[in-house]
């Protein structure tokens, strides 16, 4: 059986897509599919349906169910990281200059004004009922890798039985690849096999600027997070689960990384 594969930019990174044995025009339905999320989830765009909830801040707004089980994926994120990944966090990233696409470059930070301190926990700041959810005042949500783990996952089972999605890091595997062995992926120097599994990378090595500034806040602080991590990599049982999972051990550092990745993955790499 042949490997088809596409690959296009969207959702703020490069997105590669791999199917095996089934009809090749599922991939290009699925980067339409991508493509359309991007322009309704990005909070880079004045009009994307993000950008509209965040706008009515404080009201409770009607919202699509995609959007609606977002909201959901990201509280449960804050659930289970202990309150780590925290959707709620825009102010601080527009603080830091993250204020456009990244290929746009940062704009100016305004952390040392804005005097940004801990963000309340997100089940105190987000409402979600059925088609329409609530954020509270003075606050916004910025998605980030919550969407691509739950994209990749979704897309997947859209695809087939033995299909690959890999968002910018963020990737779903079902099936056993090419090969029979399961679907190759690089992490460092090591090769791992995936087979109905996920896996994610989180760290600071690619979107910073400045002398310390990054893209991963610390709800804690509402700054980015000072680690003695550069990167983690897992393996999980699915791709929303490894984004979680990854940027957890991220913010917690070395020594609650490894307890905490212990409990939950099957695989992980810590860097440095």
């Amino acid at each position: 059986m042949s490997l088809e594969s596409l690959s296009f930019p969207a959702l703020g990174t490069e997105c590669h897509l791999f199917l095996v044995g089934k009809d090749p025009k599922a991939l290009a339905r699925g980067a339409d599919w991508i493509r359309s999320l991007h322009e309704q989830l990005t909070r880079f765009e004045p009009d994307s349906e993000l950008s509209t909830f965040n706008a009515t801040a404080g009201s409770w707004t009607r919202v699509s169910p995609v959007l609606e089980s977002l909201l959901r994926e990201a509280l449960r994120a804050h659930e289970v990281s202990h309150g780590l990944v925290h959707a709620g966090v825009l102010n601080a990233l527009l603080a830091t200059g993250y204020t456009r696409t990244f290929s746009k470059g940062p704009t100016k930070p305004t952390l040392q004004t804005q005097h940004l301190g801990p963000t309340p926990p997100l089940d105190t700041i987000l409402e979600v009922g059925h088609g329409h959810a609530r954020v509270r005042a003075g606050y916004g949500i910025d998605l980030g890798g919550i969407a691509k783990g739950w994209i990749a996952d979704r897309l997947v089972e859209q695809l087939g039985d033995n299909a690959l999605v890999n968002l910018g890091g963020d990737i779903f595997a079902s099936g056993e690849g090419e090969d029979g062995e399961g679907w190759p992926v690089g992490f460092g120097g090591t090769t791992v096999f995936l087979h109905d599994q996920g896996a994610a990378t989180s760290g600071s090595r690619g979107r910073r600027w400045g002398q310390s500034l990054h893209h991963l806040i610390d709800p804690r602080t509402g700054r980015p997070s000072k680690t003695d991590l550069e990167e983690v990599s897992v393996i999980a049982t699915s791709g929303a689960d490894a984004e979680i999972y990854a940027k957890t051990a991220f913010l917690m550092g070395r020594d609650a990384a490894e307890y905490f990745l212990g409990e939950h993955c099957p695989g992980w790499w810590l860097y440095p």
